[in-house]
């Protein structure tokens, strides 16, 4: 038997095992359902195999070969984990900020701000006018509408209905509210690769789920097929969601929900 396994104190390995397991238990519920997920498994069996070796006892005067070609792909692994999950920890690094200990008290007006968007997709919804409206949240949203049209009207429901209503100039893209105030409408929202959601969704809904997944903003979508509402967060779509559930689904996103409550479903919706 190799001296390096002689040598390893017991407690001392089980400390690094559990600490090594919690680690990966972490990244793993926070990737499932998302792209990175299946790049996992690749760099799970990497590791294995450098697990394997290090007990062997790679490091020392055997394996020189490998020992150099080991070493020299850690750095140039660290590099590609850090290009390919730059998403995944952008949105790891706000759900920190989103934590509840963390989060800013409700704020005044908060209420009338949900039932003003809830009143507008309630009738967009019946009327299958289609809309996507963004709420900001911690994270401002400025060079973003930088190509809409500033508006900063006060928000209210008729606005948004006129907004969306076909043939008006602005009801394809678009609207920011921070507060309750519209900042700006006819605004273009990066959308979410090929192959995020299923085929049944279109660009709305791929709009949303590519803003959501850049920054911690709420980001409500109305249907213009079928008149569904969805909310996006996250990176992550929740679809369908009653026209009569909407207020309350916005205020649970918006003040109630544990981030790490909220589990994807394998195509990356929520029911």
């Amino acid at each position: 038997m190799p001296s390096s396994l002689l040598s390893i104190d017991l407690l001392e390995l089980l400390i690094e095992l559990a600490l090594i397991w919690f680690v990966v238990y972490g990244m793993v519920r926070f990737l499932r359902g998302t792209r990175g997920a299946g790049i996992v498994k690749g760099f799970a069996v990497l590791l294995a195999a450098f697990v394997v070796l290090q007990l062997l006892g790679l490091g020392t005067e055997r394996f020189a070969r490998l020992n150099f070609i080991v070493n020299y792909l850690v750095g140039i692994v660290a590099v590609l984990l850090i290009v390919i999950f730059q998403p995944e920890l952008r949105q790891a690094t706000m759900r920190l900020g989103q934590a509840r200990l963390l989060r800013p008290s409700r704020r005044d007006g908060e209420d009338s701000r949900v039932d003003a968007i809830a009143e507008a997709v309630a009738f967009l919804s019946r009327s299958q006018f289609g809309a996507i409206i963004a709420l900001e949240r911690n994270i401002r949203l400025g060079s973003l509408i930088e190509g809409g049209q500033p508006l900063d009207a006060k928000l209210n429901p008729q606005l948004l209905e006129s907004i969306f209503w076909p043939n008006s100039p602005l009801h394809d893209l678009g609207v920011v509210v921070r507060g309750e105030r519209v900042l700006a409408a006819g605004v273009q929202f990066p959308l979410a690769d090929d192959g995020t959601l299923p085929s049944k969704y279109g660009s709305r809904h791929r709009a949303a789920v590519g803003l959501s997944s850049e920054s911690d903003c709420l980001v409500v979508v109305v249907s213009e097929e079928t008149g569904i509402v969805s909310i996006a967060e996250g990176g992550r779509l929740e679809s369908p969601i009653a026209v009569e559930h909407v207020a309350d689904k916005l205020r649970w996103y918006l003040h109630d929900r544990d981030p790490e409550t909220h589990t994807p479903t394998p195509d990356g919706t929520t029911a």
